[in-house]
């Protein structure tokens, strides 16, 4: 059963520890994300997005603990030709993505 998007927002917002520190991370306004909180329509772009910052974030913490993962996210990655994971979230762009991450998970080197 898919999860509501307001829901993975507040465990984002939790994980991330402000709304400002999560609307950066997605490239929205903190009071974009302060009415997705308060239950305001997310539309299909930010919701990709937040569903995209879930599944990673989720999957990151499984290799590695809370400061590791984030130096991962932010950090530059060769297999996503030199780019921070985190501004591959913030356009989207899934389809390169995910090998990258399903590579880090395997334990192989770029």
């Amino acid at each position: 059963m898919p999860v509501a998007v307001a829901r993975k927002v507040e465990a984002l917002r939790v994980d991330f520890r402000s709304a400002a520190q999560l609307a950066e991370l997605l490239g929205v306004s903190r009071s974009q994300v302060t009415r997705w909180l308060r239950g305001a329509g997310i539309d299909p772009l930010n919701a990709e997005k937040v569903d995209l910052l879930e599944f990673v974030w989720s999957n990151v913490l499984r290799l590695y603990d809370r400061e590791a993962a984030l130096a991962w996210l932010f950090g530059r990655n060769p297999r996503l030709r030199n780019r921070r994971p985190i501004d591959v979230i913030r356009a989207g762009e899934t389809q390169e993505l995910l090998p990258a991450l399903r590579q880090e998970r395997a334990g192989s080197y770029a």
